[in-house]
């Protein structure tokens, strides 16, 4: 019993000391723009910009095979940091791709939902709790306002409420204005 033991030990070691050594020799590095990029943008995973979701999107724009301008959910502020970051001309948002909309999280009217599980398999974010044949309800911190959930559902029970600003959400809206610096040295 105790050599059994002994020897289920030994190969736990050795197993896991060749995981670690595995890991550490084969380890792949990630591309340091593509996590800037995937950093800015707002995590909807809604598929809006033609991406299924942010951090192929945010690959596209690294790679070049993307605009920076795809995306109604990061707006316009997300605009100017992509452009920003990329140091590329600032492009108005794509009309094609949809107007940008003030913060919403979606609304199950628990009456009338009948507990399809439509809108479960729909939500990329897993904000959405419920079971097969029963009430649904919206994590609310968890929602990330896509309306992916909407389009499913067979009884229109889905609404989007605007999130009202507090001074957790509150955002400065009014354009800002980058300060050249102005050279001194010409001056005189």
């Amino acid at each position: 019993m105790l050599t059994a033991l002994l020897v289920m030990l030994g190969l736990a070691i050795l197993i896991g000391a060749s995981l670690g050594y595995a890991s550490l020799k084969f380890k792949v590095e990630g591309d340091p723009l593509v996590e800037k990029i995937d950093a800015i943008l707002p995590q909807t995973q809604c598929g809006q910009c033609g991406f299924p979701g942010c951090k192929p999107y945010a690959t596209a724009i690294a790679n070049g095979e993307a605009d920076i301008n795809c995306c109604p959910p990061g707006g316009d502020d997300g605009i100017h940091k992509l452009a920003d970051l990329l140091g590329r001309e600032y492009k108005p948002l794509n009309a094609e791709k949809g107007v940008e909309k003030p913060k919403a999280v979606a609304f199950i009217d628990e009456a009338t939902c009948i507990g399809c599980t439509l809108c479960l398999q729909a939500c990329p974010v897993d904000a959405i709790a419920g079971a097969a044949k029963q009430m649904h309800t919206i994590i609310a911190p968890l929602c990330t306002g896509c309306e992916l959930c909407i389009a499913p559902c067979p009884v229109d029970c889905i609404t989007m409420e605007t999130v009202q600003e507090t001074v957790d959400t509150w955002k400065w809206r009014f354009p800002t204005f980058q300060i050249k610096p102005v050279n001194t040295r010409t001056a005189a």
